[in-house]
């Protein structure tokens, strides 16, 4: 487990990060890779995860999703559309670098795939591993005060300016379908369209 310490990288400014932006456009779209996973203890603890499993009340297993209150969820409880959140391994090594440096990001999974909505509609479904199933949510994933604090103003208008909102470069929310064991360096799969 490592507890976050602000901030976590060298701020790169919008000509640095929009020399990514063709990178991230041509992330793979219909089979991709699990790059990193990530559990959310308590506040500002991440653990990296060799091995996760993905559950249908608790999303990620062992992630405090289960335990976050919102205005958006059942009785004020956890959001059912953001029991996931996924973000571009392409986005987030642009703006981090440092693969040690990604977890901060607060995601839980970085794939090696095309997340942007013409890709990924609401609805699409996609399988991470051999039998995990999830679904995109149309809850939208949008830098924050958090974010900008741990990558620079500069990352943050990035993530939420145009190219970042088509190509969803702050990443997605989804939500699990099929529970199942997913690994690092498993094959990401698009299984449906919305």
């Amino acid at each position: 487990m490592q507890a976050m310490t602000e901030p976590v990288v060298d701020y790169r400014d919008l000509a640095q990060l929009d020399t990514h932006v063709d990178h991230i456009r041509n992330a793979p779209s219909t089979v991709g890779t699990v790059d990193l996973i990530v559990s959310r203890q308590a506040h500002a603890e991440r653990t990296v995860l060799d091995t996760a499993t993905l559950d249908l009340d608790e999303g990620l297993a062992g992630d405090s999703w289960s335990q976050r209150p919102s205005r958006n969820g059942p009785d004020g409880g956890p959001d059912p559309d953001s029991q996931l959140n996924i973000m571009s391994s392409r986005a987030i090594a642009a703006i981090a670098g440092d693969k040690e440096h990604w977890r901060h990001a607060g995601d839980q999974f970085f794939l090696d795939f095309d997340l942007s909505h013409d890709n990924l509609p609401a609805g699409t479904r996609l399988r991470l591993g051999d039998d995990a199933v999830i679904e995109i949510t149309p809850k939208s994933h949008n830098g924050c005060a958090k974010f900008r604090g741990r990558y620079g103003l500069d990352a943050m208008r990035w993530v939420n300016g145009p190219a970042g909102k088509e190509l969803r470069i702050r990443g997605l929310c989804a939500k699990v379908i099929v529970p199942g064991t997913v690994h690092c360096g498993d094959k990401v799969m698009r299984l449906t369209d919305a």
